[in-house]
């Protein structure tokens, strides 16, 4: 009944064309951006608004890059001037999840905690996972049951079990938290 797993992960974002010769500001949207912009490596384009690459859109193969502190710059092979460069503004870059960097232990990708269940360390049932929110300080897990919708930080002092193969997720919730 849980969802699909994506086969594909965003790893950045074209912000905009710099310059006239089609090089791009690329958003970095991943953990690990020396490895996914890296000269040869193809990624997929998707729409502004997707979540999956677009099967209708030619990938596009980095040719170089240079790391700026807004993002990287980006040369992709048959993007030679602005106006093609300005034809693909705003586009998501998506890398196939076996491309990617293998993840360190412990660490997890965002779409593994959608539909998990959440319990605090007491084994009181709080709800499941409906959405994770990227946000600073802290990430934050939308959690629906019994109490309603809860936004639970997803930070290490909170979430102290992440079990992947059995689908729980584990809080330590400090007082307050879980009431409404």
């Amino acid at each position: 009944m849980g969802r699909k797993d994506p086969t594909h992960l965003v790893v950045g974002h074209l912000a905009r064309p710099h310059g006239t010769r089609g090089e791009f500001l690329c958003g970095l949207l991943t953990d690990h951006p020396a490895s996914a912009f890296a000269p040869g490596m193809v990624l997929s384009l998707g729409g502004p608004n997707d979540d999956a690459p677009d099967p209708d859109l030619p990938p596009l193969r980095i040719e170089s890059v240079r790391m700026s502190p807004k993002g990287a710059l980006v040369v992709f092979g048959g993007v030679t001037d602005r106006t093609q460069a300005e034809q693909l503004q705003g586009r998501y870059l998506f890398l196939p999840i076996d491309e990617l960097e293998p993840l360190a232990d412990g660490e997890v990708f965002y779409h593994q905690l959608l539909d998990m269940t959440v319990e605090t360390v007491d084994g009181d049932a709080v709800g499941m996972v409906s959405e994770v929110y990227e946000m600073g300080p802290a990430d934050l897990l939308e959690v629906r049951g019994e109490r309603g919708v809860l936004m639970i930080p997803y930070r290490p002092e909170i979430v102290v079990e992440v079990d992947v193969e059995a689908r729980r997720l584990v809080i330590d919730p400090p007082s307050g938290l879980l009431d409404l």
